[in-house]
């Protein structure tokens, strides 16, 4: 697309989100919430629709030779659509952080002031071949009185629209304004890079996605920007492990679904347990067929392939999986604070004082002792749904619900107060 009309399209969409703002802003906990779960019945009621725009997405994606996990991502089923439409009614259930008293208090100069949560007004989202996404950020997005302008991949266009034009028409019946909710159509590098420039509209950017996408978006961005990162997550089997709850653990963390930020992508053993260990998880990783790369000490326990320097630090998104042995729990943590994207990170143990350490000093938005990677997830958190996983450590980090999409605002009452 030519850039002049690139700019005339983009700027279009930015004014009419803008001025959709107020609008949204001022809206009751009532009203967000009718609006969402009739979003989510409008959803169930379209699935085939949505489906069919779904296949077309899938059937280009298999054309062009997509790997299984990226795949995985793109797939809509009945059972994903009611997914999404569970996290609309979720969203609808939570407590509207909107006006929302943080604190209080009244200094020596007699005024009260107020701290109060508020909108933070357009965001934009750029994200990948995730068409759940398009439900979930319009749901976090509206429940917080934010309107949302919508950048997904040219993998998922024909989803996006389908589940943008359920949402819109939802909006309209409901007697808001459908620009609460935009998709950028044009999904070339030209239109997104003019994208992460319209600061007069767009008040945050959050991108999902791959590590290159994220790293493109910080770079070339005049907007704010909200990282979200992509998951080099680590299992540690401790020296005090029980090796049959850490086989359990790491199968369902890498194989359940391996196209997600949260899959274990990285295993750290200790030395006393690797020659139980190792064949145990082998034999039950064999059933997905997941190939190991290990260090040294892991390819002479059993046979696997040698790992590189790029291993370590590798978001697979495949059935592979990193293996590093270590003598001790510190060594394990300094491992996975040098190679790790500051995702999530689990300790497996019988050690209470080895799990508290692990839990101190590893730096990741979430920790885990005993627990699969998996579970960090919006969703599973209590949060509905989830705009993305922030990895960074300004404003918001981990799974981001409905606070994250707040900024906040004094408000004071006075009774004449005049500064001397």
């Amino acid at each position: 697309m030519e850039r002049e009309k690139v700019m005339e399209l983009l700027e279009h969409i930015g004014r009419k989100a803008k001025e959709a703002e107020p609008e949204l802003r001022i809206l009751s906990d009532e009203k967000k919430n009718q609006v969402l779960n009739q979003a989510a019945e409008a959803l169930v009621r379209h699935t085939q629709q949505i489906l069919a725009a779904n296949e077309k997405d899938m059937e280009k994606g298999r054309e062009k030779g997509m790997k299984a996990g990226l795949l995985d991502r793109l797939l809509l089923t009945p059972n994903r659509i009611e997914g999404m439409a569970e996290g609309l009614r979720q969203i609808a259930a939570l407590p509207d952080p909107i006006d929302q008293i943080i604190k209080e208090h009244t200094p020596p100069n007699g005024l009260h002031i107020r701290q109060v949560r508020v909108p933070l007004g357009v965001v934009g989202i750029i994200y990948e071949a995730r068409p759940n996404v398009t439900a979930d950020a319009f749901g976090l997005c509206f429940k917080t009185g934010n309107v949302v302008v919508l950048r997904g991949g040219s993998d998922a266009l024909f989803s996006n629209q389908a589940i943008v034009e359920v949402l819109r028409e939802t909006l309209t019946t409901c007697g808001c304004p459908a620009a609460a909710i935009s998709l950028l159509s044009d999904t070339s590098r030209e239109t997104a890079a003019a994208f992460m420039k319209l600061n007069s509209y767009i008040d945050v950017l959050i991108p999902r996605g791959s590590a290159g996408l994220i790293a493109t978006v910080v770079k070339n961005s005049t907007i704010p920007v909200i990282e979200t990162g992509s998951g080099n997550c680590h299992i540690y089997v401790d020296e005090d492990a029980d090796l049959t709850m850490a086989t359990e653990i790491i199968y369902n963390a890498k194989t359940q679904r391996i196209g997600v930020c949260n899959a274990c992508e990285s295993l750290v053993v200790h030395e006393k347990v690797k020659d139980v260990f190792l064949p145990l998880l082998a034999e039950k990783l064999s059933e997905k067929e997941v190939e190991l790369r290990g260090d040294e000490r892991a390819c002479a326990t059993i046979p696997m392939k040698a790992a590189k320097e790029a291993d370590w630090g590798s978001e697979y998104l495949d059935y592979i999986l990193s293996i590093k042995v270590v003598d001790s729990l510190s060594e394990a943590i300094a491992h996975i604070n040098r190679y790790n994207t500051g995702h999530s990170e689990a300790i497996i143990t019988k050690n209470l004082s080895h799990g508290e350490q692990f839990l101190r000093e590893v730096d990741a938005a979430a920790v885990y002792v005993n627990a699969s990677t998996r579970f960090t997830d919006g969703f599973e958190f209590g949060f509905g749904a989830e705009i993305g996983i922030s990895t960074q450590k300004l404003h918001a980090r981990g799974p981001m619900g409905l606070e994250a999409l707040t900024s906040y605002k004094y408000q004071i009452y006075g009774n004449g107060q005049i500064r001397g």
